[in-house]
């Protein structure tokens, strides 16, 4: 079924949900736009170093100085590495991005700094010696790192309220959750601390904070960066990149960071740096893989997308994901035994059986029920993901694009997704709200979270792009056209350092 006949509704939902979007907001509605409040991105601030306009050291002592002005307001810092950066800010720095600050997410090592992973667990665990292949391949860019940012516990949540450290704020509204697992990397570059941060995405991670804080997210594809190999497990789900207020930051960052040479699994993209001219078959999708409808809102502004696309020279057509419910079951399922994993490892090292003094309620019923299926469910359950990975290759060969939502909703209350909710509330949350990311994780093909929408209370609403495997090409040419046809780096929270 096309769009055809449904142009007079969109036309609606585009003139409501893009005007949003290209409108100086409201006063009460939590967004601003105001020139003296721009930051320079990290390309911008990258030249004005290389120019001598400016040093690293400048660019260091502001990002601290803005990390300190925000930090006790949102809270995305876990471990600041100031001194540190200062050094070595000193130090002459080759690479697209040197001198620029940053923040390493803390579910990464980084040597000599200790690695939390948003968990009681590690605390005293000594700082690691080594760092992963692909932490040096991001220092090699000369990124400074000021600190590791916040993140659930190891990851597993989609919002940043580790019990361990406290809730991450969403910059727009304190009150609201800044989105997980990346959510201190995400709230921190909204906020105008530094212009992007490492990020990483298992089931959603870079693209549900970045809707929730209305920034620029990309996750690649499997295999696509330095250090992502083969971890030997049935489905490796999690890949690493950034977050940015601008697509030519997560381009460059992309550029430098991606596998070349004969261990590449693609072609590389290289760098990217403006739109495409290729016209592109888009699918629509507003319902949930289990079938539920968007919100209101999520759903507008992912109407008014597809209309801007179609703006554009696009041709968008309704489609609908390949898979069933059974997804959804199958994912958690794998996600509970990747936690029984992780509690075991805490376990084994603290040499105590696991309790609440180490983990949260949820993780640890995650990892009871993990423990309690039955070898033949756990074969299912990889056979299901598998198969759902040739569904979608398959279905997406018919289109160069898919257009959904992020979030079911706008940015929930803080406390909606915490770690100590009843389980079972929590696990029908999650079926409810987080439908749309997982695929992409499970089948290894690209995604990204463009902030083209927001809410009548002024909320950031991400739009969600997928293609295929390798096309992250396609995706930056079409958020670079996003970008200028509806801007956003000009319009801040209320909560913002700069």
């Amino acid at each position: 079924m096309t769009r055809l006949n449904r142009r007079a509704m969109l036309a609606a939902a585009g003139a409501t949900g893009l005007a949003a979007c290209s409108r100086k907001p409201e006063a009460d509605s939590g967004a601003k736009l105001a020139e003296t409040r721009r930051l320079p991105d990290a390309t911008e601030t990258a030249d004005l170093i290389r120019k001598g306009e400016m040093t690293a050291s400048e660019a260091v002592d502001a990002a601290i100085a803005r990390a300190q002005k925000v930090q006790p307001e949102i809270n995305f810092l876990v471990t600041a590495t100031y001194d540190r950066a200062r050094e070595r800010a000193k130090q002459t720095r080759p690479g697209p991005f040197a001198g620029v600050p940053y923040l390493i997410k803390d579910l990464e090592d980084v040597t000599g700094v200790p690695t939390r992973r948003g968990s009681r667990s590690t605390e005293g665990l000594p700082p690691p010696e080594v760092q992963t292949d692909y932490i040096n391949a991001v220092f090699r860019t000369g990124v400074i790192s000021i600190g590791k940012s916040a993140t659930p516990e190891e990851g597993y949540l989609p919002t940043t309220e580790p019990l361990a450290f406290g809730p991450t704020k969403n910059p727009w509204d304190p009150t609201r959750s800044a989105g997980g697992s990346s959510g201190g990397a995400a709230a921190a570059v909204a906020a105008g601390v530094t212009p992007m941060a490492q990020a990483s995405d298992g089931g959603g991670s870079i693209r549900l904070p970045s809707s929730n804080c209305g920034v620029f997210g990309l996750k690649p594809s499997r295999r696509r960066m330095i250090g992502d190999e083969p971890t030997g497990a049935p489905v490796d789900l999690s890949v690493r990149h950034c977050v940015s207020r601008s697509v030519r930051d997560s381009a460059g960052m992309l550029a430098a960071t991606e596998k070349a040479g004969a261990e590449a699994a693609f072609a590389p993209v290289g760098l990217v740096a403006g739109p495409g001219t290729r016209k592109l078959k888009v699918a629509l999708i507003t319902k949930t893989v289990t079938g539920l409808d968007a919100s209101a809102e999520v759903a507008t502004a992912v109407e008014a997308s597809a209309s801007l696309l179609e703006t554009l020279g696009h041709a968008v057509e309704e489609g609908a994901w390949p898979v069933d419910a059974s997804f959804t079951d199958n994912f958690f399922n794998y996600w509970a035994l990747g936690a029984a994993k992780d509690v075991a490892l805490a376990a084994a090292r603290a040499g105590r059986p696991p309790d609440e003094k180490m983990f949260e309620p949820f993780t640890l019923e995650m990892a009871r029920e993990a423990r309690a299926l039955p070898p033949e469910k756990v074969e299912a359950t990889i056979k299901g993901l598998l198969a759902a990975e040739a569904a979608y290759d398959s279905w997406i060969a018919n289109y160069d694009v898919v257009i959904s939502p992020c979030f079911r909703s706008p940015p929930h209350e803080l406390g909606f997704f915490r770690g100590d909710v009843p389980f079972e509330t929590l696990r029908s949350r999650l079926f409810e709200e987080i439908g749309y990311t997982p695929l992409f994780n499970v089948t290894g093909a690209p995604a990204m979270s463009v902030p083209l929408g927001w809410s009548a209370a002024g909320l950031p609403i991400g739009v969600q792009f997928g293609a295929a495997k390798g096309a992250e090409k396609t995706l930056l040419e079409l958020a670079f056209a996003l970008e200028e046809a509806r801007p956003w780096a000009a319009r801040t929270p209320e909560i913002f350092a700069g």
